[in-house]
């Protein structure tokens, strides 16, 4: 299988603290559907218990040069695929 072209590996580490998305990042999932309109997250193809495991992981995102929620990683554009305990992360700028 060929590999995914990808910039940098980030490392996903887990916290038990509840994270909290920004509100910038609530209306962006809203807006393309990925969020209801009372804050419930509904990623296709993720099952609940994988969802709940998603919100308790955070990463240090090398674009925005801040620890981040994985749930923010993982509907980035930059996100490739995430691979034993790694996200690969295409790396170009956001702006």
């Amino acid at each position: 299988m060929e590999e995914l072209e990808h910039k940098y590996e980030v490392v996903i580490e887990t916290t038990e603290a509840k994270q909290k998305l920004p509100d910038a990042i609530k209306t962006e999932l809203k807006e393309s559907g990925m969020m209801d309109e009372k804050g419930k997250l509904k990623l296709k193809g993720v099952s609940p218990k994988m969802l709940k495991k998603m919100k308790q992981e955070f990463v240090n995102c090398p674009v925005l040069k801040e620890e981040i929620q994985f749930v923010q990683c993982f509907v980035c554009p930059n996100f490739q695929s995430r691979v034993m305990g790694k996200v690969l992360c295409k790396g170009d700028s956001l702006k």
